[in-house]
């Protein structure tokens, strides 16, 4: 019994630390919740309480109830940002990946490069020259205005290229015999065989696009084309600080993501595993 029991001590300062370090993670999700159910008083009163008594669920009917920030309908529009940028950029990045992998055309490196080299530039420097295009083309306060910048992501390009260049070559190979071209061999065999990174990259650029706040700030200046992230700060200003409110509505626009993350966590863990960090 004495051997069997010494792992476990050896093993118990891992335990422990792995505990404390949870609960350090999951303090935050305690006070948004907490905060959620009380009422403005119990928020800003300096008496500390570890559960709202009596719990306030009217704060969450208030939220949808506010004629001057349409939850309902920010949420609506970032699921419909997420839902089409997700997929939609998962695609292109898995293209643009597999042709930088596996098509040997004069000034590949270079386009490697490139794509590389604008992950240092930061998106702030941006914002300017996208909202001229995009203004120019009609996309201020519409969804395509937000959705169409983000569809490219050169970190989902990169990830796939590295996952295209560890692909095994026996199974192009033989689509070639086959009489199949690159666009074939892509369709029918690359693809189909891809579902761990698109799966994670997929689930990444959805949480990305949910989350996003500067640029759908920007092109998205009437109510209607806000997104949840933009309505939330709507109640939090120099004037007034709705704490109830501001709480519950990061609960119901935090549910998502937690849902998407429980789903796919392996997933995120075998594909960015899968990718590889160098050539």
């Amino acid at each position: 019994m004495a051997v069997l029991a010494a792992p476990r001590v050896r093993k118990a300062p891992k335990y422990v630390l792995a505990t404390v370090l949870s609960l350090i993670f999951l303090l935050p999700f305690y006070i948004m919740v907490r905060n959620a159910l009380m009422t403005r008083q119990q928020v800003s009163s300096p008496d500390w309480s570890w559960l709202p008594d009596p719990l306030s669920w009217v704060n969450f009917g208030d939220l949808f109830a506010d004629a001057s920030v349409p939850m309902a309908h920010s949420l609506w529009n970032s699921f419909l940002v997420a839902i089409v940028t997700a997929p939609v950029g998962t695609l292109f990045g898995s293209m643009a990946g597999y042709a930088l992998a596996r098509i040997n055309v004069p000034g590949r490196r270079a386009v490697f490069t490139y794509v590389l080299v604008t992950l240092m530039i930061p998106q702030s420097v941006t914002f300017v020259p996208t909202f001229v295009v995009v203004g120019s083309m009609g996309g201020v306060n519409t969804e395509w205005g937000i959705i169409a910048p983000n569809l490219f992501s050169a970190f989902t390009v990169i990830l796939f290229r590295n996952f295209y260049l560890r692909f095994p070559a026996e199974i192009e190979e033989a689509g070639r015999l086959d009489g199949l071209g690159y666009l074939g061999v892509y369709r029918r065999l690359v693809l189909p065989n891809s579902g761990s990174m698109i799966a994670s990259l997929g689930a990444l650029m959805f949480i990305e696009s949910w989350n996003a706040f500067l640029w759908p700030l920007v092109i998205g200046q009437d109510p209607s084309s806000w997104t949840a992230q933009i309505a939330l700060s709507t109640f939090l200003t120099a004037q007034s600080v709705n704490l109830p409110a501001l709480f519950a509505g990061a609960l119901v626009t935090i549910a998502p993501l937690v849902a998407m993350f429980l789903v796919a966590q392996r997933f995120i863990v075998r594909g960015i595993a899968a990718s590889g960090l160098k050539e």
